[in-house]
């Protein structure tokens, strides 16, 4: 088996025209583990996952894979060794389910190579994983905005990438598929080695299921580490501007936000 890749940041200056979101920063992402990227809105969450997927170019610094610039991998090579599920993926309209996850075989096929019985086997096992198997023949179209988020996961599991990142792969679903998803992502992790890196809105849930958690302020990283080290109540109040208590999570026993507000904070009067 070949070591998973290590993806990076040098000063990485990226944005839109000549607004620069993020700003100046240097990760390392753990190989082989699971990251995922925490933040107020419009901190560069998403600017950061899109520029070190090559969607959007470095306005400066560097997106590194393995050391080598992400930007002078051919698009074919980089396709088979990091996957990307954005935020709001678009579908050819009327397209069936099982061709669109089919097209996550697409970097591994060529002229001289269409679709063969193992793409159609990955096909199928990325169809049972997200549970989507049985919508196999419906078009996109039809479907709810769950459904259609899972069979997306499903394209991006096709894919086959050493290297999955994933734009809240948790809009649009309840809490129970929420959870189904970032156990089949963990799985996903713990059995392949892939290394995932997330961005995600709820805090608790990227405490409990990351191995390392980046924490980003005005576009740039004010706190990496594992979430036991690095998520408290003074990064809750600096990340997000939330007075909380944070406590351990009698379930998984990492990190566990319990906002205050104003309306809900015990006193000796209503303990």
């Amino acid at each position: 088996m070949n070591p998973t890749p290590q993806l990076s940041t040098r000063a990485l200056r990226s944005g839109y025209g000549k607004r620069v979101v993020v700003d100046g920063v240097d990760v390392t992402i753990p190989s082989g583990r699971i990251t995922v990227i925490v933040g107020a809105n419009a901190c560069g969450k998403s600017t950061l996952l899109k520029t070190m997927a090559r969607i959007l170019a470095p306005q400066s610094g560097q997106v590194l894979l393995d050391g080598t610039p992400v930007g002078s991998i051919p698009t074919r090579t980089l396709a088979t060794r990091l996957g990307l599920l954005p935020q709001q993926p678009i579908a050819p309209e009327g397209i069936a389910v099982a061709d669109l996850v089919g097209r996550g075989r697409h970097p591994h096929q060529s002229v001289f190579r269409s679709t063969g019985a193992q793409d159609r086997r990955i096909v199928e096992e990325s169809l049972l994983a997200t549970r989507t198997a049985e919508l196999a023949d419906r078009s996109i179209d039809e479907l709810s905005g769950g459904q259609r988020q899972r069979v997306w996961i499903a394209m991006a599991l096709a894919q086959r990438t050493d290297v999955l990142l994933l734009d809240e792969p948790t809009t649009f679903l309840d809490l129970t598929h929420q959870v189904e998803v970032l156990d089949l992502l963990t799985d996903l992790n713990r059995e392949r080695g892939t290394t995932v890196v997330m961005v995600l809105h709820d805090v608790n849930l990227s405490a409990r299921y990351a191995d390392h958690i980046i924490a980003m302020k005005r576009g740039r990283v004010v706190a990496a580490g594992a979430p036991r080290d690095v998520v408290d109540a003074d990064l809750v109040a600096k990340v997000f501007d939330l007075e909380a208590d944070v406590i351990t999570d009698p379930v998984s026993g990492t990190p566990l936000i319990v906002p205050r507000g104003r309306h809900h904070v015990l006193t000796d009067a209503g303990a």
